[in-house]
């Protein structure tokens, strides 16, 4: 039997959706969500927190409609840690902590991929090198980065 690909989604791949301001992102998130009916999709606590920031109320309101579709993820200490080591080798900046949390949710939850539109701190080859690092010092398993595009 084959296994179901499992995807994490972070916060800039949900607003993606919404975002007027980039047509051509949009375009390729919606086609990567009409293109993964056969992939598990998940996101996580810190994920539900950063929506619930958003200033635009009816983007805000649109951005919650869409959380049903996932399993969501909590934050544990271990994952804590894990993110706190990839901050400690400079892998995201302290400031971004929440970019760190991202990473080691999906690490920890064993997903095969984190899918990010930011590529200020998560979609970066020195972010990806660094994560590989700390993960191969952990003794645990890698997630392949990558934005939604890079999976139509």
């Amino acid at each position: 039997m084959r296994r179901v690909a499992r995807g994490y989604v972070d916060t800039s791949v949900i607003s993606a959706l919404f975002d007027e301001r980039n047509p051509e992102r949009r375009r390729l998130t919606e086609m990567f969500f009409g293109s993964v009916q056969d992939m598990g999709l998940y996101l996580s606590e810190i994920t539900i927190t950063e929506l619930e920031r958003t200033p635009d109320l009816v983007k805000r309101r649109r951005m919650r409609d869409e959380i049903p579709r996932y399993t969501v993820l909590a934050v544990t200490e271990d994952i804590k840690d894990l993110a706190n080591d990839y901050i400690l080798h400079g892998a995201v900046p302290e400031r971004y902590r929440e970019d760190a949390y991202h990473i080691a949710i999906a690490v920890s939850n064993d997903m095969d991929f984190l899918l990010s539109w930011n590529f200020d701190h998560i979609v970066r080859r020195r972010t990806k090198d660094i994560v590989r690092m700390v993960n191969s010092l952990h003794g645990i398993g890698q997630v392949e980065i990558l934005t939604p595009a890079e999976l139509l």
